[in-house]
């Protein structure tokens, strides 16, 4: 059942009324206690209307206004010149009996909106839309997982590393900005201790005022080679120190969509094969873009790592959550001085 025509209090403006034609809304509205309570103009017409129980028509005395105004929200409104009697008691009856079905229907429809009536539910919350993306687009690669057994993760440069056959994380090493090592360790050759084949360090550059990835570069080689095969942390001469070395490579790289420089040296040392050491810089792609520097070592002889897995650990670097970005030796972006 839906409630009868009248003024009710509009759901959309509480301190307004708004005329219900029985089967909904109409768009008269009126401020609560204006004088009158006739019908307004014809309401408009809907399709299909619901059908609505009419109430019994109240007979009233000779003499009494047949007009009984619908109870709009707290006390009944009163008719022009008070009125007594029969016809004061018949408004009152029919006032309750408004008040109980306006209870009834609001407790059961409490939270309407302005689409709906008295009588009528709320309609129903429209589900967000689940179409697929538009014809032609490309989903966005993302970086391999960060357990990826061939991924190593520099989260504070926001990069990643391959890790070719052969390499893996570090294990054992004081160093907290090594990003890889050659598996297993050996005897080293002077001053005993134990060294590796091959190592990869990943670190930022914060206290050097130069910003060229070429000067960087150049600036940085010679100290890889005096911590790699000179001098270690504690003073020690591992290889017996360095006795000559050679450039044997430099130039422009594109590092993860970045320009960069790279330098590589040859190193000749006192005892064993020697080594290559190789200083890589280039911008970072998050935060204020500080260089990054990347430096290599790998040992010489038999027993070094394959001397083009710098390279292939070059091309391989991307930022992280981008796998598509990349870059290589013999690649650029522009000048990178």
């Amino acid at each position: 059942m839906t409630p009868p025509p009248g003024w009710y209090p509009d759901p959309s403006a509480p301190h307004q009324e708004r005329w219900w034609d029985g089967t909904a809304w109409t768009e008269y509205r009126r401020t609560p206690g204006t004088a009158g309570y006739g019908t307004p103009p014809p309401p408009q017409q809907h399709p299909v209307p619901q059908p609505v129980r009419q109430r019994p028509v109240q007979q009233m005395e000779p003499g009494r206004s047949s007009t009984v105004p619908l109870f709009t929200g707290g006390a009944a409104p009163r008719q022009p010149g008070g009125g007594t009697g029969r016809g004061r008691a018949v408004a009152l009856v029919t006032t309750a009996a408004v008040l109980v079905a306006a209870v009834v229907t609001g407790v059961l429809l409490l939270g309407e909106d302005d689409g709906g009536g008295p009588g009528t539910p709320a309609p129903p919350a429209t589900a967000a839309s689940t179409d697929p993306a538009p014809a032609g687009t490309t989903p966005t690669p993302t970086a391999p997982a960060v357990d990826d057994p061939a991924v190593v993760e520099d989260p504070l440069n926001g990069i990643t590393f391959p890790l070719p056959d052969g390499w893996v994380r570090p294990k054992h090493v004081a160093q907290d900005d090594v990003m890889m090592t050659t598996d297993g360790t050996y005897d080293c050759p002077a001053d005993g201790g134990v060294c590796r084949h091959g190592l990869v360090i990943s670190r930022t550059v914060t206290a050097n005022a130069e910003s060229s990835p070429k000067a960087l570069a150049q600036q940085d080689v010679e100290d890889a080679a005096d911590d790699a095969y000179d001098r270690d942390r504690i003073g020690n001469k591992p290889f017996g120190g360095i006795e000559s070395h050679e450039e044997v490579a430099s130039g422009p790289v594109a590092v993860a969509g970045r320009a960069g420089y790279y330098v590589r040296w040859r190193v000749t040392t006192a005892e064993g094969p020697g080594g290559y050491v190789q200083s890589l810089v280039f911008p970072s792609t998050v935060g204020t873009e500080s260089p990054i520097l990347v430096r290599y070592v790998f040992d010489a002889g038999e027993e070094g790592p394959p001397l083009d897995d710098m390279d292939r650990i070059t091309e391989g670097i991307r930022p992280v959550g981008d796998a598509a970005t990349g870059g290589g030796v013999g690649s650029g972006l522009g000048p990178s001085d």
